[in-house]
């Protein structure tokens, strides 16, 4: 089943993709709210895609591919190297990938993403499908200078339109565990490796990071991103891909100044 989020003539809802068309929820798929539709129908061609959900917070996984922390030269983490996304930073397919003036190099990084289905606290490795709506495509967008100049992420993360989501809520994964991600940047693949090679698990960080902090229905778990990153430029326009989901697009553009 995919989720996606929409919005047509003025107004944004949640619906239920099957094909081209579109039913109808009543309000949001979180707390079993994927059985109450409306009853309508719509075209995919005649709305315009949202980012699949409204998270309070982004949780993201630093250095969890093998292959990235060896890109950095850095040790395996001993354990989940987490750190957080504002809501602000989240933007849809197809929207723009705003390039800060403050930053001189920008990357995308190509990651599956964990949408939370309900409050989650406490949760065993065992039992965490139970709190998973499902799961789409995120681009941990990094100002890759300022991380360097900082020491931390903050900033380099946080800045406007720096996680784009979606294209939807694919519900219908068995094995989040292995999973092709791959990253093109103007039509050529810069990213390719598979969610079998992550260092901790989405079992794991779900059940790790539940007990740090309350996920609450529609917060994302970007799990981490593979090696081959690399810049984007004014123009560019980058695709995430995740097996099994789909294709999130987007395109970057120089920040305007007011």
């Amino acid at each position: 089943m995919r989720i996606v989020r929409f919005e047509l003539m003025g107004r944004t809802g949640y619906g239920l993709l099957a094909g081209e068309k579109i039913e109808v929820l009543w309000g949001t798929p979180f707390a079993g709210g994927l059985a109450n539709t409306t009853g309508e129908v719509v075209s995919l061609p005649e709305v315009t895609l949202l980012a699949p959900c409204e998270p309070s917070k982004i949780v993201a996984i630093g250095l969890n591919y093998r292959d990235h922390a060896a890109e950095f030269g850095h040790p395996i983490p001993e354990e989940p190297l987490i750190f957080l996304k504002p809501s602000t930073a989240v933007i849809g397919p197809d929207e723009d990938i705003v390039y800060p003036g403050m930053s001189r190099r920008v990357d995308y990084e190509a990651e599956l993403a964990v949408v939370i289905g309900k409050p989650c606290r406490q949760v065993a490795p065992e039992n965490f499908r139970d709190y998973v709506l499902g799961y789409t495509c995120i681009n941990d967008v990094t100002a890759r200078d300022l991380q360097k100049k900082d020491g931390q992420f903050t900033r380099s993360k946080s800045f406007d339109s720096f996680a784009p989501l979606g294209p939807w809520i694919e519900t219908e994964i068995a094995n989040p565990d292995n999973l092709t991600v791959e990253a093109f940047l103007n039509g050529e693949r810069r990213q390719h490796s598979n969610t079998s090679n992550l260092v901790f698990s989405v079992a794991t960080l779900v059940s790790f990071i539940s007990r740090i902090m309350t996920l609450l229905p529609g917060d994302v778990i970007a799990t981490g991103t593979p090696s081959g990153i690399g810049p984007m430029r004014e123009g560019d326009v980058v695709e995430i891909r995740v097996e099994s989901i789909g294709a999130l697009r987007n395109r970057v553009v120089a920040e305007k100044v007011e």
